[in-house]
């Protein structure tokens, strides 16, 4: 029995053998690479996931007792600014031992914005259009100067622009930065499935498929050898940050000192949010247990709830940026993958029985993702401390509006202006 029909078979008795409906229209070159995607789907999982969310859904509903977290404040009196004094020497210590490393997730490509490539080749900065990678290229160069140090760079792509970037970073020197110290790994993906479970072909030798969310770091950590690369480079903490971010202070002292004098497991950043609605996580207790909570759970209730002094209760607003301690990073992922996975409805592009290419007006399949913030609930010991937004987050999301091009490199020139 040759291989694709040893697959056929597999594909067959899961009950999603119709993936093979085009075949014999494929040349051989599009068998061979039909092969090698369908060969990288973990097909239990993708039947667990559709016995879960679609067969036998249990409606998300968020239940539960919700209060504030613990929440470092921007120093103000003296004791705080003490205190961040202190977290600030601990964590230039922790930078100059040479036990601090970087994980960047950088997984997406620039389509919101218009841009043929991966976002973190997209020109950023105001006057010389410096790229994404570059502009944070720079400023670990920066850090490793100051310190006298060298921080190990994890970036995390995807299959769809792993080639681009590493090719990126060749083709510009790897921007001054050790090529040694930068480790490259692929995030995985999983396939989209249809309303009924069936997985989603977008091209008739082609499923389509999209990364298992910022949560597959953890997994594509262990996976690909980065976890036991820390170990043997003798890393203890990990700084992680995603690449539209323009204002990430990359392996903030004052944050890692906070981190390492209260021995936690993973710590986050959070902004205050500037209104009920705007669209990030808080971060909480919910049931006792610290978690992020999607703006989409939130009650109205809860989204409008203010303190005595008129402030947003609820307004830790998580912003991706995280440390995590590597044991911490190694349980997790030691028996196997703790994450929950989450659903989402979205408009998947797929071929009809004819082989005709149809692009829905409305959601008509499934993704599944996973969400790294999630590992929070599992922790003893977890910081959160609050940043300013103007000197650490600005995220390049859309092409337009909010959290675009134009008011990114507003805020950096804004960073700027207050650095003269």
């Amino acid at each position: 029995m040759q291989d694709w029909e040893r697959l056929r078979e597999k594909f067959n008795q899961a009950g999603q053998g119709h993936v093979f409906r085009f075949w014999n229209e494929l040349s051989e070159a599009e068998r061979r690479a039909f092969i090698e995607q369908l060969k990288r789907i973990d097909l239990d999982l993708v039947n667990a996931l559709v016995r879960q969310f679609i067969k036998n859904p249990k409606r998300k509903k968020f239940e539960g007792e919700l209060k504030t977290a613990e929440v470092i404040s921007i120093p103000g009196t003296p004791e705080e600014i003490a205190r961040a004094k202190l977290a600030k020497e601990t964590g230039e210590e922790a930078l100059r031992s040479g036990k601090v490393g970087l994980i960047l997730v950088a997984g997406g490509q620039g389509t919101r914005l218009g841009h043929p490539g991966p976002k973190g080749t997209f020109p950023i900065t105001p006057v010389k259009h410096k790229s994404l990678f570059q502009w944070h290229a720079e400023k670990i160069r920066a850090m490793e100067k100051r310190y006298n140090t060298e921080l190990p760079w994890y970036i995390m792509t995807s299959e769809v622009n792993d080639r681009q970037t590493r090719d990126f970073f060749r083709d510009h020197n790897y921007f001054g930065l050790n090529p040694d110290q930068i480790f490259f790994f692929v995030q995985d993906i999983l396939p989209a499935v249809d309303e009924e479970g069936k997985i989603i072909l977008d091209g008739k030798g082609s499923v389509f498929t999209s990364p298992n969310g910022h949560g597959g770091t953890l997994l594509a950590l262990r996976k690909s050898g980065a976890l036991a690369d820390m170990k043997r480079r003798g890393l203890e903490q990990l700084f992680y940050f995603q690449v539209d971010n323009v204002l990430v202070k990359i392996a903030d002292p004052v944050f890692i000192g906070y981190h390492v004098l209260e021995k936690a497991e993973m710590s986050s950043k959070v902004v205050s949010k500037r209104y009920p609605h705007e669209k990030l996580g808080v971060i909480g207790l919910h049931n006792g247990r610290l978690s992020v909570i999607e703006y989409s759970e939130l009650s109205e209730k809860d989204l409008h709830a203010r303190n005595p002094d008129g402030s947003l209760k609820y307004n830790a607003g998580s912003i991706a940026i995280h440390m995590f301690r590597l044991d911490f990073l190694e349980a997790e992922t030691e028996k196997g993958f703790k994450l929950p996975y989450h659903i989402a409805h979205k408009k998947i592009p797929y071929l009809d029985e004819t082989g005709r290419r149809i692009e829905p007006q409305e959601p008509d399949g499934y993704k599944f993702e996973t969400f790294i913030f999630d590992a929070l609930k599992d922790t003893t010991v977890s910081v959160i401390m609050e940043t300013k937004r103007e000197e650490d987050f600005s995220p390049v999301k859309n092409k337009g509006g909010e959290d675009s091009p134009r008011t990114a490199r507003r805020d950096l020139t804004d960073l700027f202006g207050r650095w003269l």
